[in-house]
């Protein structure tokens, strides 16, 4: 017999898992919905030649592939059969994939629906992704995005009103977090002051690690990279600068620096407006490795939990000419909801009584009282309380048990004499106090 097992970097959800979440994403969405965002759905799957191309070197290798259906070995590339070349081989033999993320998706609905949709549109997107990542703690290969989007627009409005979404958002869950923000036409400005223009993909993949291997190690991939050891220390020493004032002053010589820098300064401004809660930072060590941001890019960590970023996102006017359609400007941002989910846990930040879904069990004492327990059980439902009824008449002992297990706050004894006196028994389960009372001050008292 098989033992039963989950594939790595995947996880079963309990009930009271489930309504954890639930209760998560209801806030996002509802801070989304306040916005002025409206809701969208996207398959799992997309073709491959969706997804590739758009996340950069590095999310390409970790985009999961689907197998042909039926002998997909008959349209092999029999060369790279051969060579064992996997990479050459999969885009014959895997035509489609599973979603990476939400946004380039996103995108493709955009060309494939502009007709049907007005902008500038706002969408948000709650459904789950994949990637071909190492697990660990706070990283999964299959986990749950929590996107919100605007197309169709250029103004940096937008921006900051994301900036606040991100604080509503963060400050209704209880996180206290550190929302930074860059600009890709800083670190741009960055490479053409230090020379290397050429070198700017390199030196952004580089610098998007720095949290996670330090420095010198950064350094060291940005020589191998070919990057001079002379200007890989200029990078270094530039994107130290985290005032915005002085660093305008190494790099607004240059088109993109000067740009980025009035963008910022705008986005900066119009923050101010939505008197955040949480604190906004200029970071110009943040890159976000992702290939297909122009300006704008924003991350979130939080302030008291050790669980890398709680989101991030950025502007990316040039998406959406991949799919054929150019010229269409969008910003969004991205919510992690597993790290998300795992710093509320530890924080212990979800609300006690949110496992309390049940409200009241019903317990027949006797075989009559079990088929009354049933119009009992159902008269309290209309009035939209939730309520179950124990399934058979047994020990006293068992019943109660279980009612302890599934920690419903309330019972209703229900016997002969109960139904006789039409007095039902309501026993609060905490407190331990039993009253007799009629089905209608029942209702009432679980109102």
């Amino acid at each position: 017999m098989t033992k039963p097992s989950l594939a790595k970097g995947t996880r079963d959800f309990l009930p009271s898992e489930v309504i954890k979440r639930k209760y998560m994403f209801g806030i996002l969405e509802s801070v989304f919905q306040a916005h002025g965002f409206v809701p969208i759905e996207t398959p799992s799957l997309e073709l491959m030649q969706t997804l590739t191309g758009k996340y950069g070197e590095e999310g390409d290798r970790l985009l999961f592939k689907i197998l042909n259906s039926g002998n997909f070995l008959e349209e092999a590339d029999a060369q790279a059969l051969a060579d064992k070349d996997s990479f050459k081989l999969a885009s014959s033999i895997a035509k489609r994939g599973l979603r990476y993320d939400l946004t380039v998706p996103f995108a493709r609905f955009v060309v494939m629906n502009r007709d049907k949709i007005s902008f500038p549109f706002k969408r948000y997107q709650i459904q789950p992704v994949w990637r071909a990542d190492r697990p660990q703690k706070g990283r999964y290969q299959e986990f749950y995005q929590c996107d919100g989007d605007v197309v169709g627009s250029k103004s940096l409005l937008y921006e900051a009103d994301l900036i606040s979404i991100y604080s509503e958002a963060f400050t209704r869950l209880g996180i206290d977090v550190q929302i930074r923000i860059n600009h890709r036409g800083i670190l741009q400005g960055i490479a053409e002051a230090a020379g290397i223009a050429d070198y700017f993909v390199a030196m952004t993949v580089c610098i998007d690690k720095l949290d996670k291997i330090g420095e010198e190690k950064v350094k060291a991939e940005m020589i191998e990279r070919g990057i001079s050891e002379l200007s890989a220390g200029k990078v270094l020493s530039l994107i130290k600068k985290n005032d915005l004032t002085e660093l305008s002053k190494e790099i607004s010589n240059t088109a993109s620096g000067k740009k980025a820098i009035e963008d910022l300064k705008m986005i900066f401004d119009a923050s101010k407006a939505y008197h955040l809660k949480q604190e906004v930072i200029f970071d110009p060590t943040l890159a976000r490795g992702l290939s297909y941001y122009t300006g704008f890019i924003t991350e979130v960590v939080a302030k008291n939990a050790q669980m890398g970023s709680l989101g991030g996102g950025g502007r990316y006017d040039n998406l959406t000419g991949a799919f054929g359609m150019p010229d269409v400007p969008g910003v969004g941002v991205s919510f992690g909801a597993e790290r998300i989910y795992d710093v509320m846990e530890t924080l212990n930040l979800f609300p006690i009584e949110l496992g309390n879904i049940l409200k009241v069990l019903v317990i027949a004492l006797d075989q009559n009282a079990l088929m009354n327990g049933i119009e009992i059980t159902n008269a309290i439902r209309q009035h939209g309380i939730a309520c179950d009824q124990y399934p058979e008449v047994v020990k006293m002992q068992k019943s109660m048990k279980y009612a302890n297990d599934i920690k419903v706050p309330n019972v209703i004894l229900l016997g002969e004499e109960e139904i006789k006196s039409g007095l039902f028994s309501l026993k609060n389960m905490s407190s331990g106090e039993q009253s007799k009372l009629t089905l209608d001050q029942i209702i009432e008292k679980l109102k």
